[in-house]
């Protein structure tokens, strides 16, 4: 479980976080939505503990998130602008992620890489944005995490990719509890493959609740009652 008591932070005179809690419940797949400047990719700065909070909690399993080793060698997170060491390949990459998670498998990236088709001895440079996301995600899924962080999973991707990404969180979500957390713009796939839905505005959490719980309404009109609209879909 990843959990968010009480959490503000500042920047300057910018309230990024305002007193904000939200809970990601273990084995879910938890969608995290808001107009562009609401505080979402200050939420997964946060758990990632790229981030220290100015006040409030951050724990995963009970455990808090800053400066823990052993907690960040079960999350992974997948920014919205990937980079990759310079002139690596995604063989290189593999190597390098097997020797720094435990869990990883090749078995797994070897699969998925054909399931892909990416040229795993190409520069990962010449790759373009939506082939780096699908090296990213790989490489991810290969290292076996218990907490995935994606930050806009599909942009750039076309829909054969996205039906094969969801494929894979949901099977690794099914069957070992991965517990995820998307942060997208997108209410159509939020609605397709979210458990929980969080949006933000302002620092705060307008609204948290389970999918299934939402009685016929969908993910858009949630959005636009709770926001006024601005959703990309």
């Amino acid at each position: 479980m990843i959990k968010l008591e009480n959490v503000s932070k500042t920047f300057e005179s910018y309230k990024a976080l305002d007193n904000l809690s939200l809970t990601v419940p273990k084995g879910s797949i938890y969608g995290l939505m808001g107009l562009n400047g609401a505080g979402k990719t200050t939420v997964i700065k946060h758990i990632a503990g790229f981030l220290k909070a100015d006040s409030g909690e951050i724990t995963v399993d009970g455990e808090p998130i800053l400066d823990n080793e052993n907690l960040k060698q079960r999350l992974i997170i997948i920014p919205d602008e990937i980079f990759f060491f310079r002139g690596y390949s995604l063989t290189d990459m593999a190597s390098y992620f097997s020797k720094i998670y435990k869990n990883w498998s090749q078995p797994i990236f070897d699969e998925m890489l054909r399931s892909f088709q990416l040229k795993p001895n190409q520069n990962l440079g010449k790759f373009s944005k939506g082939m780096r996301k699908q090296a990213a995600f790989i490489l991810a899924m290969s290292a076996q995490p218990d907490y995935l962080i994606l930050d806009e999973p599909i942009d750039g991707l076309d829909p054969i990719i996205r039906l094969k990404l969801r494929h894979y969180l949901m099977e690794a979500v099914a069957d070992r509890e991965m517990t995820v957390l998307i942060s997208s713009h997108n209410a159509k796939e939020m609605e397709d493959i979210c458990d929980y839905l969080g949006i933000l505005a302002n620092g705060k959490l307008a609204f948290e609740g389970s999918l299934l719980s939402l009685e016929g309404a969908t993910v858009e009109s949630i959005f636009i009652e709770k926001l006024g609209g601005g959703l990309n879909v």
